[in-house]
C-alpha cells in the first residue's frame, strides 16, 4: 500500500489476504520496519490491553502521552475513557503519520479527527525533555520490543534512569508510568524501582499469529509509596 525510507531505514505499509483471518475481508493492514513485522489490524490485543491496563491503574488521567502511534489502537482505546481531555502521540516515523492523514490508512483520518488526539512528529525522547513539569497524568510507552531484544539501539536510553527520571518529572503527582515490554524484565524493574521508589509488572498473555505469548507491562507510579525491597 506504501513504502517509505527514514533515516532509520525502511517502512512498509502492506495489506494481506488470509482466509484463517475472519472476519476480515477486505484484508489486513499490516505494518513492517526494515522488514521486521511491527503490528497489523488483526491482532491489536496488546495494544488495546495496555492502554486498559494503564487506564485501569490511573488516578486521573486527564493529559496522557503515548510513545508510538502504530496503528493508533493504543491511543484510540485511551480516548474510549471518558476521564481523558488529551492525548498526545509522538511518532518517530513522519511517512506513518502522513499515512494517517491522507487515508492511506483506511481508519486514518476518523482517529484523527477526535479533538483531543494531537500527534507530534518526535521522538519521545524530545517530547519528554521538553515537556514542562508536571505535564502528564499517564505516559504510555511502546516504542520497541523492551530493552532486552531492542530493534534499534538508539532506544537503549528510553529503558535507563536518565531518561526515566525526565519521565518521572513530567508526570503529575500520582502519574504513572507504564512501559511495554516483550520480556519480564528484572533490570527495568530496577531501575523503575531505584527512580520511582516503587515498581510492579502485568503479565500479558494474547495469541499471536495462533501462537500462545506472554508480554509485559512495567509500572511505576509518581508520589507512591515506596517498596520495602529496594533492589538499585
Amino acid at each position: 500500500m506504501a513504502r517509505a525510507r527514514s533515516e532509520r531505514g525502511e517502512i512498509v505499509l502492506r495489506r494481506r489476504h488470509d482466509p484463517d483471518e475472519p472476519g476480515t475481508a477486505g484484508g489486513v493492514l499490516e505494518l513492517r520496519v526494515n522488514g521486521v513485522f511491527v503490528i497489523d489490524s488483526f491482532e491489536t490485543g496488546t495494544e488495546v490491553a495496555l492502554a486498559q491496563a494503564a487506564l485501569a491503574d490511573a488516578v486521573d488521567p486527564r493529559h496522557v502521552l503515548v510513545g508510538g502511534l502504530g496503528l493508533g489502537f493504543t491511543a484510540h482505546e485511551v480516548l474510549s475513557d471518558h476521564r481523558v481531555e488529551r492525548v498526545t502521540v509522538a511518532e518517530i516515523e513522519e511517512p506513518l503519520v502522513r499515512w494517517f492523514r491522507d487515508g492511506t490508512i483506511p481508519h486514518g483520518p476518523a482517529y484523527l479527527a477526535d479533538g483531543r488526539l494531537g500527534v507530534t512528529v518526535a521522538d519521545v525522547q524530545q517530547v519528554v525533555t521538553e515537556a514542562a513539569p508536571a505535564s502528564y497524568d499517564l505516559v504510555l510507552l511502546d516504542v520497541d520490543n523492551g530493552p532486552d531484544f531492542l530493534v534499534f539501539e538508539s532506544n537503549a536510553p528510553i529503558y535507563e534512569k536518565v531518561f526515566l527520571r525526565q519521565v518521572e518529572a513530567s508526570l503529575r503527582p500520582a502519574g504513572t508510568l507504564v512501559i511495554w515490554s516483550s520480556t519480564e524484565s528484572t533490570q527495568l524493574a530496577r531501575s523503575l524501582r531505584a527512580v520511582f521508589g516503587n515498581s510492579t509488572t502485568q503479565a500479558l498473555p494474547v495469541t499471536m499469529q495462533g501462537r500462545d505469548e506472554t508480554y509485559w507491562l512495567h509500572f511505576a507510579t509518581k508520589n507512591a509509596p515506596r517498596d520495602e525491597e529496594s533492589n538499585g
